[in-house]
């Protein structure tokens, strides 16, 4: 459970805008000229995107660093120098982008400058530009508990803007849906697919039953996870009384906020995101936090650049 949101929540300037005040077109223009304009200015174009590239082709033999994917180790080359090397690769000239999108009801929070469903439908805009270009296709699978959509894989700055306003224009479910964020996961994998890269987004609220789909997924995809957050999901306010809510059973609770209750709580928010990190990391998965109280421009590009530096072999 997590507090309902204060009314009159204060929105920031770094904040994506809202999809929910009734001017959905210019929010979504407003979007993609923030996410063109800030990656763009902020990396100086001087990167490749997301992954560099599953490829098909073999490159040059480098030395093993830790993090690189051992999928790429060069068996050859280890036994010859008695020290692990993987080999690069060539990237393939079109990639191949999936996109599974958790809009269940738990991602209607917001106690920040925005709702988590707004984060999640402007990390998915930042995915298609940076995956962009080259003949790359991009598609989807948006779920919300009540209803899936699947949205065909197609390249293009015009349907990269139809998937985004699509997944904006879903209707919310009724509080009381419970998401399934394993069954949109498996939905990827049928039928298999080419080799590309494949992105959940997602708040991964609750029990890991997710797993088993995740590794599948990563078993034949570059696969990241984008964890999606509120502050309010980290450490109760220290507000006297306050309602905590489920809104994906229904279920309320007021409850005063006591030095015990919040110290508990803590522990046991820390605790199921110490779980989810180590269940991503058994996955395969690369693990990229959003929060509703931060700079979500700055803490994708923080994060792309961390990971150029890890394929260059400088990251460790």
């Amino acid at each position: 459970m997590s507090p309902q949101a204060p009314a009159g929540t204060r929105r920031r300037a770094t904040a994506p805008p809202s999809l929910r005040d009734g001017r959905l077109e210019a929010a979504l223009r407003n979007l993609e000229l923030t996410v063109r304009g800030r990656l763009d200015g902020l990396l100086q174009g001087n990167h490749l995107g997301l992954v560099p590239g599953p490829g098909s082709e073999p490159g040059e033999a480098r030395v093993y660093q830790p993090g690189d994917d051992v999928r790429r180790m060069d068996w050859a080359v280890t036994a010859r120098t008695t020290e692990a090397h993987i080999r690069e690769t060539v990237a393939d000239r079109e990639l191949e982008t999936w996109v599974v999108l958790d809009l269940s009801p738990s991602l209607d929070l917001g106690t920040a400058s925005c709702e988590k469903r707004d984060l999640a439908v402007a990390a998915v805009a930042a995915i298609a530009h940076l995956t962009r270009g080259g003949g790359n296709r991009i598609g989807a699978v948006v779920a919300t508990g009540e209803q899936t959509v699947r949205i065909p894989a197609r390249s293009g700055t015009a349907h990269a803007r139809g998937l985004v306003r699509r997944a904006a224009e879903l209707p919310r479910a009724p509080e009381g849906t419970r998401g399934d964020l394993a069954e949109a996961v498996e939905q990827l994998r049928r039928p298999p697919r080419r080799r590309g890269l494949a992105v959940v987004v997602s708040d991964f609220l609750g029990e890991p039953t997710w797993e088993r789909a995740m590794r599948g997924l990563s078993a034949r995809h570059d696969l990241l996870a984008v964890e999606v957050l509120d502050p309010s999901e980290l450490d109760l306010p220290d507000a006297g009384t306050v309602v905590l809510a489920d809104p994906e059973t229904g279920r309320q609770r007021e409850v005063q906020v006591t030095p015990l209750l919040r110290r508990e709580f803590a522990a046991a928010a820390s605790a199921h995101r110490d779980r989810v990190a180590t269940t991503l990391r058994r996955c395969g998965a690369a693990q990229l936090t959003l929060r509703t109280d931060s700079d979500w421009i700055a803490d994708i590009v923080r994060f792309v650049l961390a990971r150029k530096r890890t394929w260059s072999g400088g990251g460790r």
